[in-house]
Order: structure tokens, then C-alpha cells, then sequence
């Protein structure tokens, strides 16, 4: 086989690869044009969706979804809002839970939180940034101990942990 004959087959090894991915191209436009012809679907922006895993001080791991484009059976965020990434780690030694949010292109001014003793509620707005989440909590709180601080694109939320009943134990005869 001569050098010419090596470039020929390449050539048409890359022409054909080259054909593959204008197909798919084509193929990925037409999925998109339909997409947005259905009724309400058109959301401009970035299209995600995803999951995190972290393990906290007592070393359970926590799964947390994120994302603007759930599977329809687990609900959908209204168009155009994006659900941050949210990490909750209950910290039971020093008593508090902390929450960080990724939410890059707003100021803190746009942030609006509010505590309930289970649940924590995130939302911001600025231009075509829109992000919403509640996040369950994995232990009760005392909301109003609830302080917040925004930097560099990371809300970041403590919370003191709301103080459990002490019961005294009581001895139980054994029949």
C-alpha cells in the first residue's frame, strides 16, 4: 500500500466521521425545534439536571437533587427557574446545620430566605437568573437563629438546631 493509498483512506474514514456528526447535528436540531413547539416548554437558558452526594460529619451520605429539568413523575420548577445545587450538613457537636447554594449572577440583595423549623426556602431573581429551592432539613431548627452570608456566588446558611426535650428515663420492671 503506498502513502497515497493511506491518504485516501483516511480522507474518507474522516469524510465519513465528518457526515456522522452533521447527521446528528441535524438529527439534535430537529429534536430541539419539536421540543419547543410543545405548549409551554420553550425555557430559554441552560437545560439541567442532576444529583449530589455528600457525607456528613456522622458519616451517612446524603443525596440531593438539583436542577431546572426534572423527570415530569418528581414535579417540574416553573419555566426558566433553576433549582441550585443545595448541601445541608447537620453538624450535631456544635448543635447547628449548614446550608450552602450555589447561585452565581445574583447579589445579596436578591436573595430571599425564609426558615421554617423543617424547612429552609432559597429564591433569587436578577435578569434571567431565577433560582428556587426548598430544602427539607434533616433535623428541626430554630428559625429565627437562622444568618446568612453571599460571596462569591455561594449563599451559605446556619442555623441553631432546635433543642430536644430531655426525658428522664424510667425504670421498667421485668415480668
Amino acid at each position: 500500500m503506498t502513502s497515497t493509498d493511506n491518504q485516501d483512506r483516511f480522507s474518507r474514514i474522516f469524510d465519513e466521521v465528518s457526515r456522522e456528526f452533521q447527521d446528528m447535528d441535524q438529527m439534535m436540531e430537529r429534536m430541539f425545534r419539536e421540543a419547543q413547539s410543545i405548549p409551554g416548554a420553550a425555557v430559554s437558558g441552560p437545560h439541567y439536571y442532576g444529583y449530589s452526594m455528600t457525607i456528613g460529619p456522622d458519616g451517612t451520605p446524603t443525596v440531593r437533587e438539583f436542577g431546572n429539568n426534572r423527570p415530569p413523575a418528581m414535579g417540574q420548577l416553573a419555566l426558566g427557574t433553576r433549582e441550585p445545587p443545595v448541601d445541608t450538613v447537620l453538624d450535631p457537636k456544635k448543635s447547628v446545620i449548614r446550608i450552602a447554594a450555589e447561585m452565581p449572577g445574583v447579589t445579596k440583595d436578591d436573595i430571599k430566605v425564609s426558615a421554617t423549623e423543617q424547612t429552609v426556602t432559597i429564591s433569587a431573581e436578577r435578569g434571567e437568573k431565577n433560582y428556587h429551592a426548598e430544602v427539607q432539613l434533616p433535623a428541626e431548627i430554630k428559625p429565627n437563629s437562622t444568618e446568612a452570608s453571599y460571596n462569591n456566588g455561594i449563599l451559605e446558611l446556619t442555623a441553631k438546631l432546635k433543642a430536644s426535650a430531655k426525658q428522664k428515663g424510667t425504670d421498667v420492671p421485668v415480668k
